[in-house]
Parts: structure tokens; sequence; C-alpha cells
């Protein structure tokens, strides 16, 4: 499996050691394909929240005034050691070329889900995202797409 890199404090880049996760939302990452350069950026968070059915006890044991809660919330791993990105054009490469042909990058870490989204838009527009054809991404947010600027330019 492709591990995850990170840039070390001297420039150089590393394995992330996986023991930070826990002190963080999430991260912005850029994924790099090897053979031509074609990258993309995004963002995943570490856990997500799923709703889970009371059973019978846990329903049973419910007291107070009020409308009784049917489910509970539990943090789950969003499963982003495995994670490609949810470009379609770069899952089917990944998928042609091999997983050994990109190299994943975490570019930073997020402390909330407001300060990661912020910070993909800030790495996707520094990175010109939309302004080349080198690029997986092809919108911002879902509201900015290339193919807007394209008609502009």
């Amino acid at each position: 499996m492709n591990k995850w890199l990170h840039y070390l404090d001297d420039g150089t880049l590393a394995e992330w050691p996986e023991v930070l996760e826990p002190q963080y939302y999430g991260f912005i990452y850029l994924i790099r394909n090897k053979i031509n350069n074609k990258f993309y950026i995004g963002k995943k968070a570490f856990f997500h929240n799923k709703k889970k059915k009371l059973t019978k006890k846990e329903l049973s044991e419910q007291s107070g005034p009020g409308r009784k809660s049917t489910t509970k919330t539990e943090q789950v791993d969003s499963g982003w050691k495995t994670y490609w990105g949810s470009s379609k054009e770069l899952l089917t490469d990944v998928k042609m070329l091999g997983e050994d042909q990109f190299e994943r990058v975490i570019l930073q870490f997020c402390e909330t889900k407001k300060q990661q989204t912020y910070y993909e838009i800030y790495h996707q527009i520094v990175y010109g995202v939309l302004h080349t054809e080198n690029c997986y991404n092809d919108n911002i947010l879902g509201k900015f797409f290339r193919k807007d600027l394209a008609q502009q330019e």
C-alpha cells in the first residue's frame, strides 16, 4: 500500500508516522502522478460521525422528560489510510497505472472542519488548479469550474 508522505522542516519528504492523527480534524493533500506530474488537491477528515439506532436495552434505559432519542452518534474511521481522492479521472488512472505510480503528500493538517475547507480552497488557488490542464481538479467547492473560466479567457 502506498503510504502518505509529508514534508519535514528541511523540505524533504518522509513517510508520515500516523501518530498525530487524534489531535487534528483532518488534512489537505496532494496526489501526484509520477509519470506525467498531473496532480490533485483535496481534503480528508480522520473520522466521520455515523448515526446508529439504539438497541432495545439502550432505549429502555432512557429516562427523563421529553422525547426519547432513537439514535446515537459514533465516531468511525474515515478510511483515510487507503483514500485516493474523489476525482473519477484520478481513480481511473490509479487503477490503470497502479498505486506505486502515484505519490500522496499531506500539505497541511487542520484542527477544524471550517479550517480544512478554507485551506483546501487556499491550496487549490495557490496551485492554480483551474488554470492548468495538468491537474485532475476540475472545480473548486463545486461552484467554480474550469470549463466556466475557460470561456472567459
